[in-house]
């Protein structure tokens, strides 16, 4: 036999394997698409009042991707934050603490980061706001360093 035609029976087996597994995979969408979404993943329920966490400018946040600490300059910002948990009596996320150095002063510092363990907790009725409760203490537990000259496991009263 000569080379083009055992060339030519290759390619084609070839893609006769490449179309199949583009079939399996489509056949795997199908099944996978009439599944009904409650038995594709069990997830628990939100709920329809969770407590809040109530970030600079008095609005409710559950569940934030970054959350500024420092309302006045904004010198401290949690960001990159994954939540673990949110429920009725604490939160917890892990992500990064954004901190201005005050290298050589505050105003001509540049952001830090400093990976951080966040805690949420002690829920309480938000004045003004009937029904709804918010979170009242955030801890920061840095895992590696904690930015000077503080101490590696911290907790702060949310006063918003």
């Amino acid at each position: 036999m000569d080379a083009s035609r055992t060339g030519g029976r290759a390619s084609a087996a070839r893609v006769r394997v490449r179309m199949a597994t583009l079939l399996c995979a489509a056949a795997a969408l199908a099944v996978g698409a009439a599944v009904p979404a409650s038995a594709q993943t069990a997830r628990a329920p939100m709920d329809p009042n969770p407590v809040v966490l109530v970030d600079c400018f008095s609005k409710a946040q559950v569940r934030p991707q970054e959350y500024l600490l420092a309302c006045g300059d904004g010198g401290n910002r949690l960001v990159g934050l994954h939540w673990d948990s949110w429920g009725r009596w604490t939160a917890t996320a892990a992500g990064t603490d954004m901190v201005i150095d005050c290298t050589p002063s505050c105003a001509a510092g540049r952001l830090r980061p400093y990976p951080v363990k966040v805690t949420l907790g002690h829920p309480r009725p938000w004045p003004d706001h009937p029904g709804v409760q918010r979170y009242a203490t955030i801890r920061l537990v840095y895992t590696d360093t904690a930015p000077p000259p503080g101490a590696k496991d911290v907790t702060y009263k949310l006063v918003y």
